[in-house]
């Protein structure tokens, strides 16, 4: 035992100096960039200013809570850079069991429009997804791969025919859904 401890001392000792010293590590851990670009112009205005969500997460999420100056998404929300109306689906904090707010929305047939999903839930990855009536996925532009809040995604839907869509989750199909009623 006495001469494990008398090899271990150097190997200590030398990771110790190593940890200590004012050398920068050899590495550096970057995140990989989103899949989908910017939106164009939506980099050069902030949210609060715009009354519209940036089309890229944020790479540092504010610290400071948001004022009531600046007015929370609706459903309805504004105009979306297409033109278009621009629905908002969030993912509040505890999402996993709560569910999204809100569950329900309406959109115009024949109009194409932007879907931002607001997620919040820094607890846990999710993801928005759109299906069609017939349960295939609604083809929208935009990334929807899963991540952990804060951030937003926004997605370009398509004019869609009238029917009843759904949204949900992919990691939390059965509370993180909703259905979107399109006339």
């Amino acid at each position: 035992m006495r001469r494990l401890s008398l090899l271990a001392l150097p190997i200590l000792a030398a990771a110790l100096v190593a940890c200590s010293s004012g050398a920068t590590p050899g590495w550096t851990y970057a995140p990989a960039p989103s899949a989908s670009p910017a939106a164009s112009g939506a980099a050069s205005v902030s949210p609060a200013a715009s009354g519209a969500a940036s089309a890229a997460p944020s790479a540092a999420p504010s610290a400071a809570p948001s004022t009531a100056s600046s007015p929370a998404p609706s459903a309805s929300g504004g105009p979306a850079p297409s033109g278009g109306a621009n629905l908002v689906v969030t993912a509040p904090v505890g999402a996993a069991t709560a569910g999204f707010q809100p569950t329900t929305l309406d959109a115009s047939a024949g109009t194409p429009f932007t879907l931002t999903f607001d997620n919040q839930d820094n607890q846990a990855p999710h993801n928005l997804i759109l299906h069609n009536p017939d349960g295939s996925n609604v083809q929208v532009t935009g990334d929807t791969a899963f991540f952990t809040g804060p951030g937003q995604r926004q997605y370009q839907v398509p004019a869609l025919t009238a029917g009843t869509y759904t949204y949900m989750c992919q990691v939390h199909p059965t509370t993180m859904k909703g259905t979107l009623t399109v006339k």
